[in-house]
């Protein structure tokens, strides 16, 4: 498996395991910036990151809508573990609480949106 469908499934396995840890609602309605919703509908956007990478991706244009929408982050913070993961942390946020505001780079035009590199110790 390369790395990026590891990343991908890693990513699956860590929405999953924070909606039953928070009871989210995974319903089918993923998009590029809410991956869950609250109980009360609210949206929820899950984002993990390995303990090696050290840092979450967040694009400005999604973190727009997420903020504007009234809705909060997920953030996983995990270890691989053979095929699956180990989850070391776990936190919920809103976007407003994010140290983001000298972060914004150009992507180069990937998703269309700048982006920021926040630390997982930033928001852990």
């Amino acid at each position: 498996m390369n790395r990026s469908s590891n990343a991908s499934r890693y990513g699956s396995l860590a929405e999953k395991h924070l909606a039953d840890e928070r009871g989210l609602v995974l319903d089918g309605q993923h998009t590029s910036w809410c991956d869950a919703r609250f109980q009360n509908g609210r949206p929820v956007e899950i984002k993990s990151a390995m303990v090696s990478t050290g840092y979450f991706q967040i694009y400005r244009k999604y973190h727009e809508k997420l903020r504007n929408a009234g809705g909060w982050y997920g953030f996983v913070v995990y270890r691989e573990h053979g095929d699956r993961i180990r989850v070391l942390k776990t936190r919920m946020t809103r976007p407003e609480q994010l140290p983001l505001r000298a972060l914004w780079s150009p992507t180069g035009g990937h998703r269309d949106s700048e982006k920021a590199k926040v630390k997982t110790e930033a928001v852990m």
